[in-house]
């Protein structure tokens, strides 16, 4: 009988995952529809921008509102106060290698509160404030968890340990669910203007601002080093990321591990995960503005290179996986090729090669960095690794060594 059951849990399984990946979905380059990118240095009156100030003064809150108008929804600029507390603490953690902090970070408007839990290791070796790699968590609690008997590779707090960097994570959930019934169960319930405007946030800007409510708190704790925090997600959590650090400048650095479709691949190539499978399969993730591109994404006013454009100067790290064609690997190396205009503007220049690279050949020493790994769609102790390797060479690099 329990043969039977786990037979069909794996069918119902398989048949969900069908649903998500249509047998029309196009894995050919051959299939993809020629296509013209909304220029990133383009006011929309059609002026040109070549420079830093009118990027920043013009064409970077233009694209900003853009994303949000059509896209992941207006973000919420104020509340009415935030509180940390202190949960649980170990400092001989880890074997007497890092300190453990549990934080309940509680943010309150319009009398109700949303309570976001943030488990955090600080390495006990480091000298002076730690830099932070901080994940927006899209995972079971589990993987993140402060006890350790869990380990999980999708967040090697041990590796980053290690390497002198302090880890944080929070689980979305917390923020707001993961289900079209209730995600506005969470940080929606503090701002229901935007849950019943087309243009307000849902889930992932959701996700994005609780992730800037975590920075509040970071800019608080004297261990660790506020000037050098790294946003990280992987798949719906690098979404989450991108759009978390072009909102919010204190990320000094961004990392989206596979993020795909709404993420860090173009829209307009068509390939592998479209905008009408995301917003059917997902319709709380994004504004109701967005189902209007279902099949249309040459209507867009925006793609997700312009994304990665508002990001610049700061540095920026995409993934793929070579298993992983539903993320369009090619498509988000063309979004990151397609933004270095930007970041030219700063005098920064990209060490991208013309064409992608090969497998396992990860770009790490550029503004834009990039790697296209083997395997599936997944965080891995691999993916950690590089991006240890990219804040290392950054940090560095600002210290002028």
């Amino acid at each position: 009988m329990k043969s039977i059951l786990s037979l069909l849990l794996l069918f119902s399984i398989a048949l969900q995952l069908h649903a998500q990946r249509p047998a029309s979905t196009n894995y050919e380059e051959s299939k993809v529809p020629e296509y013209t990118l909304p220029p990133v240095l383009k006011t929309s009156t059609g002026k040109k921008v070549t420079s830093v100030k009118s990027w920043e003064k013009a064409r970077r809150p233009e694209i900003l509102n853009l994303f949000a108008e059509n896209i992941y929804g207006q973000m919420p600029l104020k509340y009415d106060r935030i509180t940390y507390s202190l949960i649980n603490e170990d400092k001989k953690s880890m074997s007497g290698k890092a300190h453990l902090k549990e934080v309940m970070i509680e943010v309150f408007n319009q009398n109700k509160s949303v309570k976001i839990n943030l488990t955090l290791f600080i390495p006990n070796h480091k000298t002076g404030p730690a830099p932070v790699f901080l994940l927006i968590n899209n995972r079971p609690k589990e993987n993140t968890d402060p006890s350790r008997t869990v380990i999980s590779e999708f967040w090697p707090a041990e590796v980053l340990i290690e390497g002198g960097y302090a880890i944080a994570a929070f689980q979305v959930n917390d923020l707001a669910p993961d289900n079209k019934v209730s995600f506005m169960n969470g940080a929606l319930q503090l701002y229901p203007e935007l849950l019943n405007a087309d243009n307000g946030m849902r889930a992932i800007g959701a996700w994005a601002w609780g992730a800037s409510r975590v920075m509040d708190y970071f800019e608080t704790d004297p261990q660790l080093d506020k000037k050098r925090v790294a946003i990280t997600g992987h798949s719906r959590g690098g979404k989450a990321s991108l759009w978390a650090a072009a909102n919010d400048q204190r990320f000094a650095l961004c990392i989206s591990n596979c993020s795909g479709n709404s993420g860090a691949a173009l829209a307009r190539r068509q390939f592998g995960e479209r905008i009408k499978v995301i917003n059917t399969s997902f319709p709380h993730w994004f504004n109701t503005n967005y189902k209007k591109y279902n099949e249309h994404e040459d209507q867009l006013p925006v793609d997700q290179h312009m994304l990665i454009s508002l990001i610049a100067p700061r540095p920026v790290y995409a993934t793929n996986a070579s298993e992983d064609l539903w993320a369009d690997p090619k498509g988000t190396y063309l979004s990151l090729k397609n933004a270095e205009e930007v970041y030219g503007l700063y005098g920064l220049k990209s060490a991208l090669p013309e064409f992608q690279p090969a497998l396992n050949i990860p770009i790490i020493e550029s503004p834009m960095a990039y790697h296209n790994r083997e395997g599936k769609h997944d965080l891995t102790v691999y993916d950690w690794k590089q991006f240890i390797r990219f804040a290392d060479y950054h940090y560095t690099k600002k210290e002028g060594r």
